[in-house]
């Protein structure tokens, strides 16, 4: 059997706002798991029509009963999540107008990063040819590092 691409890992502090961030981009919760005994709970997400093909598998490892849930730094990341989208503008506008800070604007028509909110970058690549350059995308500065 060849190489099969199953899902991507990543550790989160709070697994209803990263869903949240998720599911703005279209994606959905198509299964869960909880383990009592290892105190972790993992959520798979997926586009639709695309389980079992292209899944997010967020883990969220239980707090202690004297901890704090645990933070990831940027020294856990692997680098980004990439989703190929129908609008790049419309689906940019749709995070923007739910608080998500748009690190690198689609000014080309044809790519942008955000972060999710462990601060995880996700690229979006328009499908397709770049859309023409359009306002307020187009002379938008990058905010911080993607």
């Amino acid at each position: 059997m060849p190489i099969q691409y199953l899902h991507t890992m990543l550790r989160v502090s709070d697994p209803d706002a990263t869903i949240q961030f998720f599911n703005l981009l279209g994606l959905e919760e198509v299964r869960r798991y909880d383990s009592e005994q290892g105190r972790f709970t993992l959520i798979f997400l997926a586009a639709p029509g695309q389980k079992d093909i292209a899944e997010v598998e967020l883990t969220y490892n239980w707090p202690s009963e004297d901890s704090p849930p645990e933070e990831y730094d940027e020294g856990r990341n692997f680098g980004h999540l990439a989703y190929r989208v129908d609008n790049i503008y419309q689906i940019c506008q749709t995070l923007m107008d739910a608080g998500v800070t748009i690190n690198r604007p689609p000014r080309d028509g044809h790519m942008a990063f955000v972060r999710t909110p462990d601060n995880i970058s996700v690229e979006l690549l328009q499908a397709g040819d770049a859309l023409p350059a359009q306002e307020p995308w187009a002379s938008m500065e990058n905010i911080g590092h993607w």
